[in-house]
């Protein structure tokens, strides 16, 4: 609990620095903090609605330099937007080596679906050290996806997403690989919210239920699961992938980038 002269020390910097924040103090109250483009409240971190507004008056990129700003941009925020590989694909695919810069309405659309995401996008709750964890993580052909999530007393609100397109062998995997790698993934990109805490990992692949105890492992599937259990404790269960949120996260067949490829 914050002490007054804690209060006091606090609100003096926050004054100086012209923010606002959410101190229990009936004469100086905190409620909300503006820090790196984000809004921080008692409710959970939003986008800063100056960037909001920057982002509906972005005009349309010209050419790649225009491009990698835009997405750059709207990158710093993708843990904000479901799908959001999906809808960023079209523009990235703009940046690979060789390819002309030509603007066509499909990337328009996804100039305009990108910010209709960002303009509107969900409250990401702040996670709650003493509270456990839910993930749900899945795979498709060409991507991973994962959403960190807590019940905070209102059902389970996401923390923050992911997803991310597979490389090289990894595209190679078996189907139970790449959902293997999926919750190795989310748990590599979230360790430091969830060492120290149970999580329950939900997955649309029902063999994973048996991960730790099936017969001859893989040298890659021993090394992931030497991986999570010694840094986490966890249980994995199963769950369809229509009723799985991360399960549309895995989908796009891209991961936004702001360089070329």
């Amino acid at each position: 609990m914050p002490t007054s002269n804690t209060c006091d020390a606090s609100s003096k910097f926050f004054d100086e620095n012209d923010f606002t924040s959410n101190c229990p103090r009936a004469n100086s109250p905190w409620r909300k903090v503006q820090f790196l483009g984000h809004l921080v409240s008692a409710q959970g971190v939003h986008v800063d609605p100056k960037k909001i507004e920057a982002v509906r008056t972005w005009k349309t990129p010209e050419n790649v330099k225009e491009l990698q700003q835009f997405l750059g941009f709207a990158n710093y925020y993708n843990r904000f937007v479901p799908q959001y590989a999906k809808l960023a694909a079209p523009l990235t695919n703009l940046l690979k080596k060789n390819t002309p810069y030509k603007w066509e309405t499909k990337h328009q659309e996804a100039v305009e679906q990108l910010k209709q995401a960002l303009t509107s996008a969900p409250v990401l709750i702040l996670p709650d050290p003493e509270r456990d964890y839910v993930i749900e993580a899945d795979a498709s052909d060409q991507a991973v996806g994962a959403v960190l999530m807590q019940d905070q007393g209102n059902g389970l609100q996401p923390i923050a997403y992911l997803s991310k397109k597979l490389h090289g062998a990894e595209l190679n995997y078996p189907i139970h690989d790449k959902e293997a790698l999926a919750i190795v993934i989310a748990f590599k990109a979230w360790r430091c919210y969830l060492e120290g805490r149970r999580t329950t990992v939900y997955t649309d692949h029902c063999s994973l239920k048996y991960l730790k105890t099936q017969p001859n492992l893989s040298r890659r599937q021993v090394r992931w699961i030497d991986f999570l259990e010694t840094h986490f404790h966890y249980d994995i269960v199963y769950k369809p992938g229509h009723k799985n949120k991360a399960d549309a996260l895995s989908r796009p067949a891209h991961v936004a980038a702001i360089q070329r490829s």
